[in-house]
């Protein structure tokens, strides 16, 4: 048996152009990875942090001062009559902490389950306090809503972003090509969340140690932000092919994950990357799982309103897809009949 001669473009070497345009597109990959990756993490800062400051307004001034000048613009500050009241305010997620003077002995209040971040910052300022203070007595740091112990820095949580965006889109992926159908596709990302929800929930709390709380409330929030955003990529590809599956991957995983926030805080992000964080379901799916796992449920229905609104906009764009799919469907079979019955006719007609 006589070997294929091999052809002429099986052994051609590409031209050197297509060489330098392929490095040029790694290395601007390469780039705008790391920028999305690194950008908020090393700018990063202290700034319009919200905590509370409990105490009569003479003692609050001095503090208020002494803070600016320790970390300028870094705090924005809410004043608390007392111990009470200033607690009250961190557990309702409305501050990170405060710093409490009301009762004669200063004390700091931190929840490190809110941000480990921020409850370090507060930690060194209780230690700078206590070094200021004329008796020199220790400045008591009392942790209202501690981490696990299995896990007290909060790496389970912070980690598990990534691969809840990664699930959301790998769903969306594999649902587009291997299911036919606006309808079976929507279902199959709901039962994907659910499914992830549970599975994902119960590592995290059961073997890592990672999350308190309730385990149903916490897997619901795990498949909600999971549906949000399957839901979308799945949407947008319904309407704009690949090209709506690429956009989705880079909202979701180049500008959700990193501004989420959730390793630190949304308001040490720079600048409005914060905030534009909490508005995209990685944000708003790892505050409101704070809030489930620490916080019973307190401060998250800004998040909850965030992931349901995104749930809705991608069921809305599998279906508009779905439908526009049909109809072209619908047009092009018309089309097809129309010229088999013209070719038929011409055929059938008696020659002249």
């Amino acid at each position: 048996m006589t070997p294929r001669a091999p052809l002429a473009t099986d052994t051609l070497p590409s031209r050197w152009p297509t060489v330098a345009a392929a490095v040029l597109l790694l290395t601007a990959v390469t780039s705008v990875l790391l920028t999305a990756f690194a950008w908020p993490s090393v700018r990063s800062s202290v700034h319009d942090v919200p905590i509370a400051v409990a105490g009569p307004a003479s003692a609050i001034a001095p503090i208020r001062t002494a803070l600016d000048r320790r970390l300028p613009g870094g705090f924005e500050i809410t004043e608390a009559a007392d111990t009470a009241a200033a607690e009250q305010l961190v557990r309702d997620r409305q501050v990170y902490g405060a710093i409490d003077l009301s009762s004669g002995t200063p004390q700091v209040i931190v929840a490190s389950a809110a941000s480990t971040a921020v409850a370090q910052t507060l930690q060194t300022i209780a230690t700078g306090l206590g070094q200021t203070d004329r008796s020199g007595t220790a400045v008591a740091v009392h942790d209202l809503a501690a981490l696990p112990a299995d896990d007290p820095r909060g790496a389970g949580l912070a980690a598990g972003a990534l691969p809840l965006v990664m699930g959301g889109l790998l769903a969306a992926v594999l649902l587009t090509r291997l299911v036919h159908g606006a309808v079976r596709r929507i279902t199959g990302a709901l039962a994907f969340a659910v499914t992830g929800g549970l599975a994902v929930t119960a590592i995290l709390q059961f073997w890592f140690g990672s999350l308190s709380g309730y385990y149903p409330a916490n897997a619901g929030v795990v498949a909600l932000t999971i549906a949000a955003t399957s839901l979308t990529v799945l949407g947008l590809e319904s309407l704009l092919g690949l090209l709506g599956i690429g956009i989705g991957a880079v909202a979701m995983m180049l500008i959700g994950n990193p501004l989420s926030g959730t390793a630190t805080a949304p308001e040490m992000l720079p600048g409005w990357s914060g905030a534009l964080g909490q508005l995209l379901p990685p944000g708003a799916g790892g505050r409101l799982l704070r809030s489930t796992a620490f916080f019973d449920g307190r401060g998250g229905a800004s998040a909850v309103t965030v992931l349901v609104a995104w749930v809705a906009l991608g069921a809305v764009l599998c279906l508009a897809g779905g439908l526009h799919a049909s109809r072209a469907a619908a047009r092009a079979t018309a089309e097809s009949r129309m010229v088999r019955t013209s070719s038929a006719d011409s055929t059938s007609a008696p020659s002249s």
